[in-house]
């Protein structure tokens, strides 16, 4: 057994372990917590089998944009432990018919050569000794800032004003709506600011 079997069953065994935590804790915050360690975890498993670019994809914008936007929203909103206890007995044939449908695809792929099994043993792609080899990186940005640069910058484009309409919509003037009027103070008469008042004794 060499060290990237024991990386991919170690990385394995923890996705497993906490996708199970994600779906059996009833603390939102944990759930969305064990969520990323899934993520990390599945990046790590990505990495190994020579997809650096997707392994990277998935630390960027699962990790690093929709889980922490979970997180966040789940502890602005403060989800309280629902006290309704649910009966468990009632989801397990909900379950089995997942996990039949999750068995039966992984069969199918098999069967159609999509997951490639040769002399009863993985084989995985040794990424570390390949370093004069072309990356899926380095290709991918290849073909985007070459052959797709035109529809590459229209994209940002699109994203730019989809930001700045946003931002515009946000941001729309109500009559209601109190306002700082800063020339109005800069050109007041200081003299009338504070009035003396006598009072009676």
């Amino acid at each position: 057994m060499n060290i990237d079997t024991i990386i991919f069953y170690f990385f394995g065994s923890f996705s497993i372990i906490s996708a199970i935590m994600v779906v059996t804790l009833s603390n939102a915050v944990y759930s969305v917590l064990f969520l990323i360690v899934v993520f990390c975890n599945v990046a790590g498993l990505l990495l190994i089998l020579g997809a650096e670019f997707f392994s990277f994809m998935f630390l960027i914008v699962y990790v690093g944009a929709i889980a922490v936007l979970f997180l966040f929203v789940v502890m602005m909103l403060n989800i309280k432990i629902n006290p309704i206890k649910i009966n468990n007995f009632s989801i397990i044939p909900i379950g089995i018919i997942i996990f039949l449908l999750l068995v039966s695809q992984i069969i199918s792929s098999i069967d159609n050569n999509v997951v490639l099994i040769g002399n009863n043993y993985l084989v995985y792609t040794p990424w570390l000794i390949e370093n004069n080899y072309l990356s899926n990186i380095e290709v991918i940005g290849t073909f985007l800032y070459t052959k797709f640069c035109i529809l590459f910058l229209v994209c940002g484009l699109i994203l730019l004003v989809a930001m700045i309409g946003a931002i515009v919509l946000t941001m729309h003037q109500r009559s209601v709506v109190k306002k700082q009027q800063i020339s109005a103070q800069l050109v007041r008469d200081p003299r009338g600011v504070v009035k003396f008042v006598k009072l009676r004794k």
